[in-house]
């Protein structure tokens, strides 16, 4: 939900037909990256290309994973086990589904927006650059 500042709001509901078949003719398709798609309507799917937005509700602290879930106007931590596993595998759905190339944009964060604190993305972001994916500049 923390991704509204850069332009992605998963709340809206993309028609997969016209999302995934449709060419750049069409402003509904994927080509104009207007509208994101979630876990859900990209599960099962193959896709040529992917650009996957790391939110702040799976966040590593530099020694293993924290889980979050976003409520009312702020962070809170997710204890269930269901719950953590449910999150890990929605990643790993996102993160499976590229079969060409992959980008992942895990946003700056805003350090006057206490829900966008630096903290809950840099330490992901140098995890995944530390892994060996190289930083688009």
């Amino acid at each position: 939900m923390r991704l509204k500042p850069h332009a992605v709001d998963i709340r809206v509901d993309v028609d997969p037909v016209h999302y995934f078949l449709n060419d750049r003719d069409d402003v509904r398709s994927s080509y104009y990256l207007e509208d994101a798609a979630t876990e859900f309507q990209v599960q099962g799917l193959e896709l040529d290309w992917t650009c996957v937005t790391w939110d702040a509700d799976f966040r590593f602290n530099g020694s293993c994973w924290n889980y979050h879930d976003f409520r009312g106007s702020s962070w809170n931590n997710i204890k269930n086990a269901d719950n953590r596993k449910y999150l890990k595998n929605a990643y790993r759905v996102l993160l499976t589904r590229a079969r060409q190339g992959m980008v992942l944009f895990v946003p700056p964060g805003n350090a006057n927006d206490r829900t966008r604190s630096p903290a809950f993305y840099d330490s992901t972001f140098n995890y995944l650059k530390e892994l060996g994916i190289p930083e688009l500049v």
